[in-house]
């Protein structure tokens, strides 16, 4: 595998991971269901009323 090819291939893969994450996410909000996350070393837990709606490809 070339080093163009990696380069490539690392792209889709974090754009895949980025878009499941965004889908889980809306899932929750959706379902009425809390998230929690680390921040600066603390766990942060969002209600769903407070995790921001977002727009997400459902073809995941």
């Amino acid at each position: 595998m070339t080093e163009e090819e990696a380069i490539n291939l690392h792209r889709k893969i974090e754009a895949g991971v980025k878009a499941a994450v965004a889908q889980a996410i809306e899932r929750h909000r959706r379902l009425g269901e809390s998230i929690s996350f680390m921040k600066d070393g603390k766990i942060v837990t969002l209600t769903a009323e407070e995790i921001p709606q977002i727009q997400v490809d459902e073809k995941l």
